[in-house]
């Protein structure tokens, strides 16, 4: 039996993407045990090469819809 991963709390404006310092959007769980965040920019670059090492996903880019209609 696959144990089910309980899902994180949602990402803040705190959580930084790991590759540029950017609002991260996207959190990916590694199998390992491991934590990774991403930008909208770099989970679209680096999401298929992780993906095989990916326990869960959680993609929360459609925030950025949000947030662009907000500063309009």
């Amino acid at each position: 039996m696959t144990p089910t991963l309980a899902r994180p709390a949602p990402l803040t404006a705190a959580d930084r993407c790991d590759r540029c310092g950017a609002t991260a959007y996207v959190r990916v769980l590694l199998l390992s045990g491991g934590e990774l965040l991403f930008c909208g920019h770099h989970a679209r670059k680096h999401l298929s090469a992780v993906r095989p090492l990916a326990a869960r996903i959680d993609d929360e880019s459609d925030r950025l819809d949000d947030t662009a209609t907000a500063a309009e």
